[in-house]
């Protein structure tokens, strides 16, 4: 290393910082090559002591290796046997260090397989083709298959359930495709994502199989589910766990709703919504609705509708006091995850595959939950008020903690 940068010193200046790194790593590279050699054989190179062993070193061959530093010309010491299996610079292998990683974070943030291809040769020099990133991609599959299949906890108390749109290939044609994202809060108020299912089939056969997947993950209650309104869902989750309450999110209501209603008059529709969503008993939001028709269900039939097809879904928030209603009002917890999975997926026009689209949700969704600091983020006061409500209220289903 020394007799290097004394090198780059006395060319005044034409041996770059790239070059000084790339022969860097070559040196230390071919220097451990040869340590495993002699750990291999059983002594050093010239030690009379390998007389009669029946093996000895038989010289070298080349091979380039793509590094974080650029490509590598590596001298690959042989022996005689055929039997060196070094582990620094496996044998067959092309790709040594981070590189790898380099192409799954950057596919992860979205980037296609050519933006991929052109910023690693011109940010490390790295020729790798658009089939070889697919084929370093594949690799979380067998992760995936594991996170979709590992073991619950027996309750969670809220449970959220939202989806974003895909434009996937399916038997040749693009289609659109929703991929759902369930999240759990645990008995702690720490956040957990359950799965990601993208809808292949019915929506009643769809929200059975979701259902029926996580009580066999060991699911057994779930106090509360949130969702929008997504057709089979609430009736699938009541089929399996009869005692859970359906809560379909308010401020879609209000969207729904407002979609309806003129430019000028959301100001004043929106008020007369808040009286029926803020009304502090059930008796109390019937009588806010009947207003609420009254004044303008004879311009707006569509978003006094809305309310009336959501009434039964969304009259269970009306059973709780404020520091449960803050929670699951809203699904606005998932919502956020999915807005960011939502920036990864813009790039892309369509997705060739239901795997290829999983892939990028489930690199996605992994850098979100390690960015907040695990796969569960922490629970904070809000929720731990929720929770002791609902120990209160659900005394014999929620373990207290």
């Amino acid at each position: 290393m020394d007799a290097l940068v004394k090198e780059a010193h006395a060319s005044g200046g034409s041996l770059g910082v790239q070059e000084l790194l790339n022969q860097m790593t070559k040196a230390v590279l071919e220097r451990a090559l040869d340590t495993e050699m002699t750990h291999h054989l059983g002594y050093e190179k010239g030690d009379p002591a390998g007389n009669g062993s029946g093996n000895s070193r038989n010289g070298r061959s080349t091979k380039t290796v793509s590094t974080t530093n650029g490509p590598v010309e590596l001298a690959v010491p042989r022996d005689r046997n055929g039997s060196f299996e070094p582990a620094i610079v496996p044998k067959r292998a092309r790709r040594l260090g981070n590189i790898d990683e380099v192409i799954l974070s950057l596919y992860s943030r979205g980037m296609t397989t050519r933006d991929i291809e052109s910023h690693l040769h011109e940010v490390y020099g790295v020729n790798a083709s658009r089939e070889l990133i697919s084929s370093v991609t594949e690799v979380v599959a067998d992760e995936i298959a594991l996170w979709q299949t590992r073991p619950l906890d027996e309750v969670y108390p809220i449970l959220y359930v939202d989806g974003i749109r895909l434009r996937i290939k399916d038997k040749g044609v693009v289609t659109t495709k929703v991929a759902h994202l369930a999240v759990g809060v645990d008995v702690e108020g720490r956040k957990h994502a359950l799965g990601l299912w993208i809808a292949d089939s019915e929506a009643a056969k769809f929200w059975a199989r979701v259902v029926t997947d996580l009580r066999n993950r060991g699911l057994r209650d779930i106090l509360i589910a949130c969702c929008d309104g997504l057709t089979g869902l609430p009736d699938a989750i009541r089929g399996v766990f009869p005692d859970t309450v359906v809560q379909t999110c308010v401020v879609h209501v209000i969207r729904n709703a407002m979609r309806f209603v003129s430019y000028g008059d959301r100001k004043k529709v929106a008020a007369g919504m808040r009286s029926i969503y803020t009304a502090p008993t059930l008796e109390a939001a019937e009588i806010a609705l009947k207003n609420f028709d009254k004044e303008f269900g004879a311009q707006y039939p569509a978003a006094v509708q809305v309310w009336q097809h959501a009434w039964n879904e969304f009259t269970p928030f009306l059973d709780y006091p404020a520091e449960l209603r803050r929670v699951v009002y809203t699904t606005n917890l998932i919502e956020n995850i999915n807005f960011q999975l939502q920036k990864l997926t813009k790039n892309r026009g369509h997705f060739d595959s239901d795997t290829a689209a999983m892939k990028l949700l489930y690199l996605g969704l992994r850098n979100i939950t390690s960015h907040r600091g695990g796969p569960s983020g922490t629970g904070t006061w809000g929720w731990k008020q929720a929770l002791n409500t609902l120990v209160v209220l659900f005394p014999d289903r929620l373990p207290i903690h």
